[in-house]
């Protein structure tokens, strides 16, 4: 029973085409070494030709110097932006005209070591105080 149902299968499939599955002459040059080398794992195609090795080093040299000059410039800059805003909080001195990070403006009438106070109403005499690191930006300096 087995016997006839393996006979069936064989030949339900269709008949194999000649020369698909052939295996192919060794390169011109090397006709000494045989196919086996050229062959893939099945014994089938050739295999594909693999990479060096040390292909990535190369990458390797020509990135990490992007990337630490990329580094370096961004440390630069952050710290020439601190030098330029601890030279504005140290130039501000008394009747300047100031604006807030909250973008309160006014004029300087005390200054404390960390605190400023400002008076934003000339009428009514008002008076606020703020963190020296508030200071945004001098508009007018007298």
């Amino acid at each position: 029973m087995i016997a006839s149902h393996q006979a069936d299968l064989t030949t339900s499939f269709p008949p194999a085409m000649p020369g698909l599955f052939a295996q192919a002459s060794p390169p011109l040059g090397r006709q000494g070494t045989g196919t086996i080398a050229a062959e893939g794992a099945d014994g089938g195609a050739p295999a594909a030709a693999q990479p060096e090795p040390g292909g990535g080093d190369f990458l390797l040299f020509m990135f990490l110097p992007l990337i630490l000059v990329m580094i370096l410039f961004s440390v630069f800059g952050q710290r020439k932006e601190r030098k330029k805003r601890e030279a504005l909080l140290s130039s501000v001195k008394k009747h300047d005209r100031i604006r807030t990070i909250g973008g309160v403006i006014g004029s300087v009438v005390e200054l404390n070591t960390d605190t400023v106070v400002l008076k934003v109403d000339e009428s009514s005499n008002t008076r606020m105080t703020f963190g020296r690191d508030a200071v945004q930006q001098v508009l007018e300096s007298e």
